[in-house]
């Protein structure tokens, strides 16, 4: 979104690098690789910390080290949720940040990550629901051309526009094809989808998109429905 000139609307002070490996030994090497460059271990098991440059990365493994969706990190008994890192970066988009090319899932892709990650933690992963409100907010302006030559089935033909509705449910039909290649991840975002548009008072999603906003727990619900309509019409383009 940056690249459009949208401004993140928190910081972060580490950064992420999922990498696909097949071994644990695999993993420690470039761990010890990296200490070579000042990059050296903390306590969180796949954590390092740069003191020179005051930098935290995450290194986040997955590929054939993968038991049951997660990474386990032996003697420290803590388990690293890997489902669907390796469907949504199979589908990635490339950015280049200064001279290097990199792949980042797209922002279907990334709605579909964050809705996984707060589904393990919603206690404390209530920044992955204002990210996926925020990707909703400016993603019919920043997809304007596309969705209106593959996407105007979704514009009312007597109602007012709504435009939130309208990047929901597209959205939803982009991030199908990740639930249409895993059944793990085909099950985990139709139960978090479902549990929260049931019964609207019960909503933790609507309830925590209507901080801040003027809208009723009704409509953010009914903004979650359009996302779950583009999710099973299995239209994808």
């Amino acid at each position: 979104m940056l690249k459009d000139g949208i401004k993140p609307s928190r910081g972060t002070k580490d950064i992420d690098f999922a990498i696909m490996i097949s071994s644990i030994k695999e993993f420690e090497t470039i761990v010890k690789e990296l200490g070579n460059f000042g990059f050296n271990k903390v306590e969180a098991p796949w954590t390092l910390y740069n003191d020179e440059f005051n930098i935290v990365i995450d290194l986040l493994p997955f590929g054939e080290i993968e038991e049951k969706f997660t990474v386990n990190f032996n003697e420290r008994y803590t388990d690293l949720h890997v489902l669907g890192f390796k469907e949504v970066l199979q589908d990635p988009e490339t950015v280049q940040i200064e001279e290097k090319i990199v792949q980042i899932p797209t922002l279907p892709g990334m709605v579909i990550l964050k809705l996984i990650a707060w589904s393990d933690r919603p206690e404390e992963r209530d920044s992955d629901l204002g990210d996926i409100l925020r990707i909703i907010e400016h993603y019919f302006n920043l997809n304007f051309n596309d969705i209106v030559e593959h996407h105007n089935d979704t514009f009312p033909e007597e109602d007012e526009l709504d435009q939130l509705k309208i990047s929901a449910r597209v959205l939803g039909r982009k991030a199908s094809k990740f639930l249409n290649v895993s059944k793990a991840i085909n099950d985990r975002i139709l139960k978090t989808i479902n549990d929260n548009v049931i019964e609207v008072e019960n909503s933790a999603i609507a309830k925590q998109w209507v901080k801040n906003k003027d809208w009723s727990l009704e409509y953010a619900v009914e903004i979650l429905e359009e996302f779950k309509m583009g999710l099973v019409e299995n239209k994808n383009s």
